[in-house]
Parts: C-alpha cells; structure tokens; sequence
C-alpha cells in the first residue's frame, strides 16, 4: 500500500474518531466523514464498503493509536491466573478513560444504528475474549472458585468491566481511577478466585 493511499487512510480513520468524540455519535455518516477529512465521499467508499467497516476500522485504529497491545503485556506474559486477572483489570481500567469519548458516542448510537452496533460489539468482543484468557488462566492454576463456570465467570468478569459501569462509579458515584481498580480487582478475586 502506498504512503498517499496509508496518509488518506488514516485521514479518514482519525476524521471518523474525530467526528464521534466531538458530535457524541451524531452527524458521524460517511460524507460528515468525508468532510472532515477533506477528501470525496466517493473517496471515502474506495477504502471501506460501508459504514460498518469504517467504524469497526476506526475503533481498531484507536487501540493503535493507544498502543493497546503494550498495555495487554503484563496481563499476556504473566506467569500466574491471578496475576493475569490483576494485570487484565488494571490495564482495561486504565484504558477506558482514554477511549471513552468514542465509547459513550458508539453506545448512544448503537440502539438505532447497526454500523456503530457492529463497531462497539467489535471491540467489546475483543474485550470479552481478555477476560476469558484472565478466567481461564485461573482455570488452569486451579485457582477459579467452583461458584461459577469458566464461561459465567467470563461473562459476570465482562459485565462487571463494562464501560457503563465505569462511567457510573467514577463519572456519577466520583471515584477515582485507582479506587475504580482496586474494588474490581477485588470484586473479582472475590468472585471468582477460589478460597
């Protein structure tokens, strides 16, 4: 791929990023997109199909962006569950600040608007699959509480970490970013770390 073709690319990626944070998800169609990165709409459809597309590409370009895999390291190399399940919370917890403009704009969105439905369900399934390798890797120490299945402690992990969640107890209930961490690190050791 060409520079020119990488330059207009990432134009468009950080036009359509743009559009969501500041118009909170409204106005952000393919030609607001196109505008703001100044090129065709025509333009825009010679690099992504649909609108779809362009969103997923979006959010996956935003995780570039914030360098995501760096900061899933400590969690991927770590050599115990329960340092995997600490490190996987500490760096989603400390993620989601950063990405949250764009996540509140595609959750409003994707009720009525299956292009940012697909883009955010996109992302939180790349979430989901973090809390089932911090899950299973304490499967595999023996160390998950019998309460729950490996796959509801997957799926009660993923809902205890949503970004709504977030949002209500450090943007409505006023906690900080390190009491956020330190009660889901507990809630979670609580939960699914057998005693």
């Amino acid at each position: 791929m060409s520079s020119d073709n990488l330059s207009t690319k990432n134009r468009i990626l950080q036009a359509a990023l743009d559009l969501l944070e500041t118009s909170h998800g409204k106005g952000v169609r393919m030609s607001d997109i196109a505008k703001r990165a100044g090129i065709s709409r025509q333009a825009v459809y010679l690099h992504y199909e649909n609108r779809a597309a362009l969103l997923i590409a979006a959010t996956k370009y935003l995780d570039d962006l914030k360098d995501s895999n760096a900061r899933l390291l400590a969690s991927r190399t770590a050599s115990t569950g329960m340092q995997r399940l600490d490190a996987y919370i500490e760096a989603w917890g400390e993620y989601i600040p950063e990405i949250y403009g764009v996540a509140k704009a595609l959750m409003a969105m994707s009720d009525t608007d299956e292009a940012a439905y697909a883009a955010w369900d996109d992302r939180m399934q790349a979430m989901r699959e973090g809390c089932a390798a911090a899950i299973e890797a304490l499967h595999r120490d023996n160390m998950l509480s019998p309460t729950f299945s490996s796959e509801h402690a997957t799926d009660i992990l993923w809902t205890q970490l949503s970004v709504r969640n977030w949002e209500q107890l450090t943007q409505q209930c006023g906690w900080t970013q390190a009491q956020y961490i330190a009660a889901q690190k507990k809630l979670a050791h609580t939960c699914f770390v057998k005693a």
